[in-house]
């Protein structure tokens, strides 16, 4: 979009807002400060001026088209989606007829919107901040139940309350340093040092945290990985069948079936996750992971083998949840077990284990409290699973970032200058260097957490935001 500084926030602009694909019904959005005069020669007269109203009336198209009948709601004074009177034409969702509504509000006097001008005069409104405008623009983009999540929470302003709290804080901090440096020849202190360092020691630790978990976000990682880990033949292939609700993976009989990583994208408990399908664990007698039949004969097969292992290891490593599919029907099971929990040791923190009991229908009930006791073919404890993955990929989600990906690609820049800053003022004060660094750095910091949330902001940052968006947003 052009720069802001050369946009008009108090023309009457007019966009289609709704999608341009065929539909029964789409919408024309009109915002401004002569938007009612607009209307009205368009044919549109609502008889509450005070109030947001909904006028059934009829518009002129001219040939071929006609007088079509339309549904406008009407929003006169300042309390619409963009803190202007504003005006929504609903009618036929024929793209041919919405333009030529568009080209009759323009032929009255609306300028036609520029991308993301809508939502631009929202947030310079004080409707949205900046992460809030920008999750408009995630709800929009979301292709899968995750990203609308993130987007909504973003939208809610889970993203940027925390981070307005932070710089709140900062804020206190600089006005009780600087009040020090305006009685620095009076015996008063506003703040002493200790207190200091601890307020800035604690809200570096959540700038960092925050970073981190936009730095997360920013991968681009929406979907939860679930990876089956196990020795061949323990029914990990029959159970990604089972909650992916489909034949995704090849069911045998014989052990070593799988060989290659095998990635089903599925749902469980609302949540989009990916189930990862991983070859059996093969070692021998003396580790106690012996999985039974050796697949591994000749130079071929057995270099086959071990690159089915060394991707099946990665897997694992890589995942956020990991499924330990143990055999229960199998005599040597503990010993199973135990060299299990051994590989299991081996993980990133954040990784979350679950072990599993299979093919109970062979067997008796799980072996303690912290298993989940399944049969595939039964059908037993898979609910029992589903909701024990629910529990902790809601869990997960409520901790991650809440961020789209625009947001966090932006904000990062601005999150590191704020870290810095910070980490700076700690110096700073630790040394003895005197208040006025510090001040001058809690200043950097908190235009710096400003500019996440657009409490402070440039042409060029909005206009970075605002030209990812679509005409009529």
């Amino acid at each position: 979009m052009a720069s802001t500084t050369a946009i008009d926030v108090d023309d009457t602009i007019v966009a289609i807002a709704s999608s341009p694909a065929a539909a029964h019904r789409g919408a024309v959005r009109m915002s401004g400060s002569d938007v009612l005069t607009i209307a009205g020669r368009l044919g549109i007269h609502p008889e509450n001026q005070r109030g947001a109203s909904r006028v059934e009336t009829s518009i002129d198209l001219g040939s071929p088209l006609g007088v079509i009948p339309v549904r406008a709601l009407v929003w006169p004074t300042g309390r619409s989606y963009t803190g202007q009177p504003a005006v929504e034409v609903h009618t036929f969702g024929s793209l041919p007829i919405l333009q030529a509504v568009v080209r009759r509000a323009t032929e009255s006097g609306a300028r036609a919107a520029r991308p993301g001008e809508f939502t631009l005069r929202a947030f310079l409104a004080g409707r949205l901040d900046l992460t809030q405008a920008e999750a408009v623009l995630g709800v929009i983009d979301a292709d899968h139940r995750g990203a609308l999540d993130h987007a909504l929470r973003q939208l809610a302003g889970n993203l940027s309350r925390p981070l307005e709290f932070l710089r709140g804080q900062l804020l206190d901090l600089l006005a009780d340093v600087e009040a020090g440096l305006d009685f620095v020849d009076e015996d008063i202190e506003f703040i002493s040092e200790p207190e200091l360092l601890q307020r800035l020691g604690a809200i570096l630790s959540a700038v960092s945290a925050s970073r981190e978990q936009l730095a997360g976000r920013g991968g681009g990682k929406s979907e939860t990985v679930i990876a089956l880990r196990g020795l061949p033949n323990a029914g990990k292939s029959r159970l990604i069948n089972v909650l992916a609700g489909r034949e995704a993976a090849i069911v045998a009989d014989q052990a070593g079936t799988t060989r290659d990583v095998v990635r089903v994208s599925t749902q469980i408990a609302g949540h989009d996750v990916v189930l990862v399908d991983t070859a059996g664990i093969e070692g021998d007698a003396d580790d106690g992971l012996s999985g039974g039949d050796d697949l591994s004969g000749g130079d071929v097969l057995r270099e086959l083998s071990q690159q089915a292992q060394r991707q099946a290891d990665r897997a694992g490593r890589d995942a956020d949840v990991r499924l330990w599919c143990v055999d229960h029907s199998r005599d040597d099971w503990h010993q199973t077990f135990a060299a299990m929990q051994q590989l299991a040791a081996d993980r990133r923190a954040s990784v979350r284990d679950i072990w599993i009991a299979t093919k109970c229908d062979l067997a008796g009930d799980a072996p303690g409290a912290d298993w989940i006791a399944t049969s595939a073919v039964t059908g037993r404890g898979i609910s029992d699973l589903v909701e024990t993955l629910g529990n902790l990929l809601s869990a997960r989600d409520s901790a991650e970032s809440t961020s789209v990906l625009g947001t966090a690609a932006r904000c990062q820049g601005s999150l590191i200058a704020a870290e810095s800053a910070i980490a700076a003022a700690i110096e700073h004060a630790e040394l003895g260097e005197g208040q006025e660094y510090v001040a001058s750095e809690l200043r950097i910091a908190s235009a710096s957490l400003g500019e996440v949330t657009g409490a402070v902001y440039t042409d060029d940052i909005l206009d970075r935001v605002f030209s990812r968006f679509c005409i009529g947003k």
